[in-house]
């Protein structure tokens, strides 16, 4: 699963260089010239990170950072600021805006990388190869089982795998295409209800131990996997 960058940045030049040496690092990168698209965006699917220019139309990447902080469902997103400010006090109010880290202009592709890379990983608890354990319900990726108390759930290939992205990006909303694109591949042509269909084999197998309302339905933005009623 290639992890999804949002890319907030008013100049297309930069904008596209980014895209370009990130596609290479193998993610999936959107782009966004202003903070209204960038909602646009984030409100279609939730990226698992965003790289927000400071200066940017409008609202201000800071002023930006600040509003998906207040708010729920973007809170969480790993978040980048991209800036030609140098200055001590400007890092330190881009950071108080609730950015993750702070790069400035001109920056090295391979310097960016990696800190996309650590920041992904520190805001992602499960690696792919862990165990990950949610409100009683154990999946272990290696073995591809699901146990539940000890006892085992038998799910098909892509229940699986649909239940390893859930239970990866938990409370998180996720459009149907975000989730096509996660579990089955960005080149393999999917109707986007087979994924209902799916949701609803998944939920059927996790009915057995009444884990199946962990998987819910967010009305016109996707799907969300919560032990939060």
């Amino acid at each position: 699963m290639r992890p999804r960058i949002l890319i907030v940045e008013d100049e297309a030049a930069i904008r596209q260089m980014v895209c370009m040496a990130l596609s290479q690092e193998n993610y999936d990168c959107l782009e966004a010239a202003d903070t209204t698209q960038a909602q646009a965006k984030i409100l279609e699917m939730i990226p698992d990170l965003l790289l927000l220019d400071w200066m940017l139309p409008g609202l201000s990447g800071v002023e930006y950072a600040r509003r998906l902080r207040a708010e729920k469902l973007t809170r969480d997103i790993p978040i980048i600021m991209l800036t030609a400010r140098t200055e001590e006090e400007d890092k330190v109010r881009g950071l108080q805006s609730g950015v993750d880290d702070y790069i400035t202009k001109p920056f090295s592709m391979r310097e960016l990388a990696a800190r996309i890379k650590a920041l992904l990983r520190r805001a992602a608890p499960h690696s792919d190869d862990k165990t990950i354990e949610i409100a009683g319900l154990q999946l272990d990726p290696v073995t591809h089982r699901i146990l539940v108390h000890g006892e085992s759930i038998k799910l098909g290939p892509t229940e699986f795998r649909l239940l390893h992205f859930f239970m990866s990006h938990p409370e998180n909303v996720h459009s149907r295409e975000r989730l096509l694109n996660s579990v089955w591949g960005g080149g393999v042509y999917v109707e986007e209800r087979t994924v209902d269909v799916h949701i609803r084999r998944l939920r059927k197998a996790l009915a057995v131990s009444r884990h199946d309302d962990l998987i819910q339905t967010v009305r016109t933005a996707g799907y969300r996997f919560s032990s939060q009623k």
